[in-house]
């Protein structure tokens, strides 16, 4: 059977910008039968996250991420409909899901790594398994309850970076379901502002490319800061940890900012801000979903009951076709 796939073309470098040449999409072929235990796929969606950048290197910097290989299929999250099963506890038409989805139109894969899925949770709507209910939503809930230390009426103020993004939409919303009295929001654009108030709930936000993050933040923030959901590090990280107050919490759940650049993760704090870290006895430690397995099934029931209550409010981002999946 003759299928389409991407492939990793070549590596940006550690310090590099990903560019579009660094991915082909090619032609390949797969068995036309199926063994026992296996099952043949049709790719439904695809999850682009940013710790996919990381696995272009060929040294990922993480002993849990697995580097790609060059003129190798890419994978990452995924979901697809059965076309064909071998495995007894798949059928044809079950949706089903992995972390570990190669790029390709249609596959034959493990049955045994794949998990299926019930459509009517999220309301049908199945790439949310991929977002709002799957890893993404995960991370949010899990770092939210397991390194913010929220409790409800300890009257605490949240503050999100990168809050537009997939992670950061949610963990304000979940800061506020979990008991946060007052969520704040960083963003890069005054309509991204836009949404996180008028549609996701949050009591503010402020774009960090207009004015003074700083001085909005000690305006939006009056007693100070007691949880950070950290996307980005850097300059604006930065920012916010120098109003956090005694005893806070940060949820290291990204560094985008430095990405591209080869640096230790977590990247170390300025001397300054490390200072003020350990003074105020700030927590800062490293946030990795995948080592709460045992929680994630209760979690994403959490999340789908939120979703489907309308608590949970999802926006998503999708382009049609492999030749677009960058």
């Amino acid at each position: 059977m003759i299928i389409q796939r991407v492939v990793l073309n070549s590596r940006p470098g550690k310090n590099g910008v990903p560019v579009a040449e660094n991915f082909r999409l090619e032609q390949s072929t797969i068995a036309d039968t199926v063994q026992a235990g296996q099952v043949r796929v049709k790719t439904l969606y695809l999850s682009v996250d940013p710790y996919m950048r990381c696995r272009m290197n060929e040294d990922t910097g993480s002993d849990y991420l697995q580097p790609w290989q060059l003129s190798e299929v890419a994978d990452g999250g995924g979901v697809g409909v059965v076309e064909e099963s071998k495995h007894e506890n798949l059928a044809k038409g079950d949706f089903v899901t992995s972390f570990t989805w190669p790029w390709q139109t249609v596959a034959i894969l493990d049955g045994n790594m794949l998990q299926k899925l019930v459509p009517q949770l999220v309301n049908g709507r199945l790439s949310y398994f991929l977002g709002a209910a799957g890893i993404t939503g995960l991370t949010a809930l899990l770092g939210v309850r397991e390194k913010g230390h929220v409790a409800p009426g300890a009257n605490q103020t949240m503050v999100v970076s990168g809050a537009a993004g997939a992670c950061g939409s949610l963990a304000g919303q979940i800061g506020r379901l979990e008991g946060c009295t007052r969520v704040v929001g960083i963003a890069g654009t005054d309509e991204k502002c836009s949404i996180l108030v008028q549609e996701m709930g949050f009591d503010a936000a402020i774009n960090y490319k207009k004015g003074n993050v700083a001085e909005q933040l000690c305006e939006l923030c009056p007693g100070g800061v007691d949880v950070y959901f950290d996307n980005v590090g850097g300059d604006i990280s930065d920012t916010v940890i120098s109003q956090m107050n005694q005893n806070s919490h940060i949820i290291l759940c990204g560094q985008i900012s430095q990405y591209n650049k080869d640096v230790p993760y977590p990247p170390p704090l300025p001397p300054d801000i490390e200072k003020i870290q350990k003074e105020r006895n700030i927590t800062r430690e490293r946030f990795l979903v995948l080592n709460y397995m045992d929680k994630h099934e209760a979690s994403v029931l959490q999340l789908c009951q939120w979703i489907q209550e309308g608590k949970l409010k999802v926006r998503e981002t999708t382009a049609e076709g492999l030749a677009n999946i960058g």
